[in-house]
């Protein structure tokens, strides 16, 4: 596995970290559609009025300061899923702004980061039943992807055996660029755009010698992430012999359009809500997201703001969970109007075995794919070189101590891929990569350049132990791919719930593979991405949330294909309601990151998806833009704050009371007082039929420790289909409260063959 995660979500500049160029940053502004609306009819489009109020704050901050002022920089003009511009600004003119009519709002840019031959078996899907027939598959729904491009070449992106024409609906084009050309594009391909003005403002203009200015992609993880969700079903793909198979996208007919907004340093939040802006005028259905910041409130960060824009459309948003996982309230993306996904396992592995001097055997996992190694002496921290050895660091190693020899290296510091790197360039003749006692069983495979592979934290305590023996020998023999282990579970890198920020919904809202996973790759990308790596490859199997999000996004594009009618409200309901939380062995589902022997519904939300069923939910809890809007009323956020998020053009009501629980989402959050012990809530919730006509549901209830649960009524009696009806759920504090500080249970209504569950998490603060 690439384990950039997909380093690629992992390196967040979590605290949100400025864009700065020079003496000026570049900010988001928000201005109230209202007034923008108004003067586009008498200047012809926002962009002349933009040009005039950056001329206006430049004459306002020239006059205040007696000098003279640098005009500012218009990067873009944002039309579509907010109001507003990205400008380079100085201290002054920022000042000024407060003064132009209209303007609600400034943010300064930041800087994101990122975030299958098997999975589609694993899901449960097979081509030519199910969801997977020729009708549902002869859609046309557009997905489109804010990454770090595509490459348009490979065969997972080409038209073949397509005969439908690019819908008549779509608007966008295929720019041309750096190393791409418009005749690139294809059925498959439809759209390919590239933003980075907000990126060069921060790190200077790209070096084309490394990276396009274009939506051609020089890292992988666009096209990894694309060929996930919707890429053309291809015979014989493989890793250097590995996960040999069929390789297919989720929803192997849907459409591309690949918008770039990510380059070597990350990506800027400008470029960001610029492709999101463009995707949704284009005409995507779904936007897949595998990319992310830190968590904040609704109105200062900016993917909830585009993304809530992009739902009042009618498009739907799938974005990873983060990969700072298992701490607690480390999830990301956690609008309610997202759809968050978590990262697990499937039941396929690569396994290698590891003999030691003294007979004992271990378990590893590794994407090597050379001959098995002989009898070797192990070196390890001191014995391999000096400081950082243990890590083995750049430089880190020493030839005349690691020649000849498999050395042990620590996670930790550098990437696992750059480890084997300079092990190899030291004269190693292999390598064992251990893992740390919190970081658990959970073993991450790597294609290595040399012999290796990945140990667990027992394994790897068992090796610690050993080396300390008198001259330690190791052997390292590799088994190819194998399936049938315990899953899913829970990456520990996937990011937990409950939301940092605003935690009044579950967070995150279901799991899927993301988990070493197959997909489409540059052929100019090694599969390591390191300078040593001289290796071309079709497919690379990467893990992350990154990976995991696509899954879903190409799930949600299925299910728009067989139910052209529903919301992504709807969609994402129907995903929640029928995920499961046992596993192939009919356990609960497991957790690399936890000592406790299940997992929680803050590492998987509602569970891990099951598309066969979701396509068929029976009810659906539904969400229109103006109960999100309500919801925000409810957060008691200021004027400004919710013009940011509504374009300026909503007052909340004042004769309704207003409460978060009330969001007719399908999990329940309930907060408590940790100082009282008389809490109770009442929620209201409204589900509509989209199953049998004549249909009657009775609700079951799994009661959290600590809390009575109260359904009203506990039965619900369809008559129609589309029929829609209406339940309370009263939450009552029974008992003391939980040890950990949350308990959790469920409610589930059943009725003929439908099984419509939501998970409760009760939360004592």
């Amino acid at each position: 596995m690439v384990y950039r995660l997909s380093l690629l979500l992992v390196v967040f500049m979590a605290a949100g970290i400025s864009i700065a160029a020079q003496d000026k940053e570049t900010y988001i502004v928000h201005m109230d559609r209202a007034h923008t609306t108004a003067l586009e009819q008498t200047l012809g489009d926002s962009k002349k009025w933009y040009d005039a109020v950056l001329d206006s704050i430049t004459k306002l901050s020239t006059e205040e300061d007696g000098g003279e002022s640098s005009t500012p920089d218009l990067l873009y003009s944002y039309e579509t899923t907010i109001t507003g511009f990205a400008a380079s600004l100085s201290a002054k003119q920022l000042e000024s702004l407060n003064k132009v009519e209209g303007f609600i709002s400034a943010v300064p840019d930041e800087m994101l980061s990122l975030q299958t031959t098997y999975s589609s078996k694993f899901l449960g899907l097979k081509f030519g039943k199910g969801l997977l027939t020729s009708h549902n598959l002869a859609n046309d729904v557009i997905i489109g992807f804010v990454d770090t491009g595509v490459w348009p070449e490979h065969d997972g992106f080409k038209s073949a055996g397509m005969t439908r024409p690019v819908p008549a609906r779509w608007k966008g084009v295929c720019e041309a660029g750096t190393g791409f050309s418009p005749k690139y594009c294809n059925k498959k391909l439809i759209g390919a755009r590239a933003y980075f003005k907000g990126y060069e403002a921060a790190a200077g203009k790209i070096d084309e010698t490394v990276d396009f200015r274009s939506a051609r992609d020089s890292n992988g993880h666009g096209s990894h992430t694309a060929f996930t969700a919707a890429g053309h079903m291809l015979n014989g793909a493989d890793l250097f012999g590995m996960a040999k198979g069929v390789a297919a996208g989720m929803s192997c007919t849907a459409r591309i359009a690949a918008y770039k907004a990510c380059y070597a340093g990350g990506c800027a939040t400008s470029d960001v809500l610029a492709a999101i802006d463009q995707a949704v005028s284009d005409g995507v259905d779904v936007l897949s997201l595998s990319i992310g910041g830190s968590s904040k409130p609704y109105h200062t960060d900016i993917l909830a703001i585009a993304s809530l824009g992009a739902v009042q459309h009618g498009v739907f948003v799938a974005a990873a969970a983060g990969n700072s996982g298992p701490s607690s309230s480390t999830v990301i993306n956690t609008a309610p109007w997202i759809m968050t996904v978590a990262a697990s396992t499937m039941d396929r592995s690569f396994p290698s075995i590891i003999t030691l001097g003294n007979g004992e055997t271990l378990d590893g996992e590794s994407l090597y794919s050379g001959t098995s190694t002989e009898q070797s002496p192990l070196a390890y921290g001191q014995s391999a070189g000096g400081e950082n050895a243990k890590y083995c660091t750049s430089g880190s190693l020493s030839p005349d101590l690691v020649k000849g020899k498999i050395v042990v290296c620590e996670r930790g510091m550098n990437r696992e891929v750059e480890k084997g790197e300079e092990v190899a360039k030291a004269g190693g003749a292999g390598m064992l990569l251990l893992n740390a006692e919190s970081q658990g069983e959970e073993i991450r495979a790597d294609p290595h350049i040399l012999p290796a592979t990945s140990l667990g934290a027992s394994a790897a305590k068992a090796i610690r132990t050993y080396i300390t023996f008198e001259n330690p020998t190791v052997s390292i023999a590799f088994n190819g791919t194998t399936f049938g282990n315990p899953a899913p579970v829970m990456a520990s890198f996937s990011s937990r719930g409950p939301a940092s920020k605003e935690p009044y919904v579950i967070k995150p809202d279901v799991t899927a593979p993301g988990v070493n996973v197959l997909a489409a790759w540059p052929r100019s990308v090694s599969p390591t991405d390191t300078k040593s790596d001289n290796r071309s490859v079709l497919y690379n199997i990467m893990s992350g949330t990154s990976v995991s999000c696509p899954h879903v996004s190409g799930l949600a594009a299925i299910i728009k294909g067989a139910h052209q009618d529903w919301s992504a409200a709807a969609i994402k309901s129907a995903l929640m309601t029928t995920a499961y939380t046992l596993d192939n062995k009919n356990s609960p589902i497991s957790d690399f990151g936890s000592d406790n022997p299940s997992a929680t519904p803050f590492a998987y939300g509602s569970g891990h998806v099951d598309p066969e069923r979701a396509s068929n939910p029976g009810l659906v809890y539904d969400i229109s833009y103006e109960d999100y809007l309500d919801y925000l009323c409810s957060l008691k956020y200021s004027s400004s704050q919710l013009g940011t998020l509504t374009r300026g053009n909503f007052s909340c009501p004042t004769d309704t009371f207003l409460q978060a629980g009330d969001l007719n989402y399908p999990s329940f959050t309930v907060l408590f007082d940790g100082n009282s012990h008389n809490n109770s809530v009442t929620y209201k919730r409204t589900v509509k039929n989209v199953g049998y006509g004549m249909t009657t549901y009775t609700a079951q209830v799994h009661e959290p420790e600590g809390v009575s649960v109260i359904v009203e009524p506990r039965v619900l009696k369809f008559e129609q289909n589309q029929q829609t009806l209406s339940y309370k759920i009263s939450f009552v504090q029974s008992g003391e409260k939980s040890g950990s500080g949350t308990s959790f249970g469920s409610v589930v209504w059943g009725g003929r063959k439908y099984t419509v569950r939501s998970p409760i998490a009760v939360t004592w603060r």
